[in-house]
């Protein structure tokens, strides 16, 4: 039997299951449940689908650091804070003072998920491996800078983890569980590496806290029309 003929006719997906997948899997701030744990097997089994997305010549030059335990929780939390909290702080206080409400409320639950970060159940942090690709590319590999070879991502390297990582949190949401994709991190990478023994040449794409939601089921977020934002073929002459 051919592959094409194992391949899935259109009317063999649950296409309202899947679409309702699609529009309502959301940054969770305020609704993650932080007393409920969140079982190890549950983590790895999403971690596994998210690992079937598209990378790069199939390298899968990727590793899910995932901490559950309190000290290591607490540790990376605090570096998180100690990047965020000023600068939303800045950002609420300009949002608050133009009267935009929508954009305060968002500041407000980014600040309050920063508070409470090591209570939630599981942090993930999905890392993308520099110097494997760099090897594997043969690519001279430079000195270490400020955030060990993480300055040295490039479009391709996110393109070959960032579809894994939606994946991932498309996987969380069919369970029943929610997650927010986070970067303030990012600036202080040597510090959280150093926190948890993991190279500082892996660049640690995001920081995901991963929980069980509370409340029923999301509905789709406001979007523009898509007519506003598509294009075909070539921009219009204005």
């Amino acid at each position: 039997m051919s592959d094409s003929s194992l391949a899935p006719t259109p009317d063999a997906w649950d296409l309202p299951t899947v679409d309702r997948l699609l529009t309502t899997t959301k940054a969770v701030r305020n609704r993650l449940d932080l007393t409920r744990p969140v079982p190890r097997d549950v983590i790895r089994e999403c971690i596994r689908l998210g690992c079937y997305a598209p990378n790069a010549s199939n390298a899968q030059e990727w590793h899910w650091i995932v901490l559950d335990e309190p000290e290591p929780k607490r540790a990376v939390a605090e570096i998180y804070r100690d990047v965020l909290v000023p600068r939303v702080t800045q950002m609420l206080a300009v949002k608050e003072a133009a009267g935009d409400e929508a954009g305060a409320r968002i500041s407000r639950s980014i600040l309050g998920l920063a508070a409470r970060l090591e209570d939630v159940p599981a942090l993930v942090i999905p890392c993308y491996d520099v110097p494997a690709a760099l090897t594997r590319y043969e690519i001279l590999i430079p000195e270490p800078g400020p955030l060990g070879l993480s300055t040295h991502m490039d479009s391709g390297m996110f393109a070959s983890i960032l579809p894994a990582v939606w994946s991932f949190q498309l996987a969380l949401h069919s369970r029943g569980l929610g997650s927010v994709l986070t970067t303030a991190h990012q600036l202080r990478q040597a510090d959280v590496a150093d926190a948890l023994g993991i190279p500082r040449d892996w660049f640690q794409v995001a920081l995901i806290p991963v929980a069980y939601t509370t409340g029923g089921d999301f509905s789709p977020s406001p979007r523009r029309p898509v007519d506003e934002v598509l294009i075909w073929n070539r921009y219009p002459d204005r």
